[in-house]
């Protein structure tokens, strides 16, 4: 028989991830592989929710937001009684590497796995950008540029209102999102989980020196792992007498066509993912670092510490003058 592998997204969805789901489909079939695409994440495999894949399985959808294999969080693969009833159903379809797309959550799924007897590789794939071991996340260009189209037309309203505007964009415990967003929409004051803030020094007083300025108009950039952007709104306006809006963008930074960024990157490490599969390497984690691909052990990436880009922050602070 044919040696196989899967490949499953996990988690929330993130741009990008079909064309990771492309990448490998398409490299594992270039290499030999029959490959399977598992619906709904591991709930896929404990229902026997799959699907072999072809060539055209895959066509079309580079530009497609969301994934194609659809994603859930699955409770129940958290047991261990579970997870071996997943890879005993990988062993009967002769899947000897699963490739799982998602994030911190999905990595120890692909780690039980593992440990299960089933190789698997995790890409990263989360707006969020909150993975540790690398520099980047599938879907976190897509996610920013998707905030700063929204957060320029909230502006154009607060430009001729001279009013002050408090947008909260996602990023759950991460603040990269807020940070790089708020550069490029050269926001007033910036508040990331990160950094200790303080709403006289670091957003009042910033407003009234931009006020002396000549300054009318203000963009107040606030991260959801530090929240309370309506109550940040109401405070802003009652301290400077500034009609202040509050907006939370949500989901809507979730979805989209892909940009190139993400769309290249998912590619890259795709195929990395397939090309150690091939080899059969498991219990990896595919990563970016430095502008290369690498992979690591995946309990070495879950223990690693993530670190802020304390030296970008900086930079805000320099420039939101």
């Amino acid at each position: 028989m044919a040696k196989s592998l899967a490949v499953l997204t996990s988690g929330g969805d993130a741009p990008g991830m079909n064309a990771a789901v492309r990448a490998v489909v398409r490299a594992g079939i270039y290499s030999g592989f029959t490959v399977y695409g598992v619906y709904k994440g591991y709930n896929g495999l404990l229902n026997h929710d799959i699907k072999e894949m072809n060539l055209r399985s895959v066509s079309d959808i580079l530009s497609r937001g969301g994934t194609i294999l659809f994603t859930a969080r699955s409770k129940k693969f958290m047991q261990v009684e579970y997870q071996q009833q997943a890879a005993d159903y990988c062993r009967s379809l002769d899947i000897e590497g699963l490739v799982v797309i998602g994030g911190d959550g999905s990595f120890k799924g692909a780690r039980a796995l593992s440990n299960a007897g089933i190789p698997c590789v995790a890409l990263p794939g989360t707006i969020d950008n909150d993975i540790a071991c690398t520099d980047y996340t599938i879907g976190f260009d897509t996610a920013m540029n998707t905030a700063v189209e929204m957060i320029d037309k909230i502006r154009d309203t607060a430009q001729s209102h001279d009013r002050c505007s408090v947008v909260e964009v996602m990023g759950r415990h991460c603040g990269d999102i807020a940070l790089e967003t708020g550069i490029a929409v050269g926001a007033t004051a910036i508040i990331v989980p990160e950094i200790e803030y303080d709403l006289e020094r670091d957003v009042i007083s910033r407003i009234y020196e931009q006020k002396d300025t000549g300054k009318k108009h203000f963009i107040v950039i606030v991260a959801e792992g530090v929240g309370g952007s309506q109550e940040i709104s109401h405070y802003i306006q009652h301290r400077t007498g500034i009609e202040t809006r509050a907006t939370i963008l949500g989901h809507v930074q979730r979805g989209g066509s892909p940009t190139l960024r993400d769309r290249v990157m998912a590619t890259k490490m795709g195929v990395a993912a397939v090309d150690l599969l091939a080899k059969g390497v498991g219990n990896r984690v595919i990563a970016s670092h430095e502008g290369k691909i690498v992979d690591y052990d995946i309990t070495e990436a879950l223990d690693m510490p993530r670190k802020f880009n304390n030296e970008l922050y900086e930079v805000a602070m320099k420039v939101s003058i």
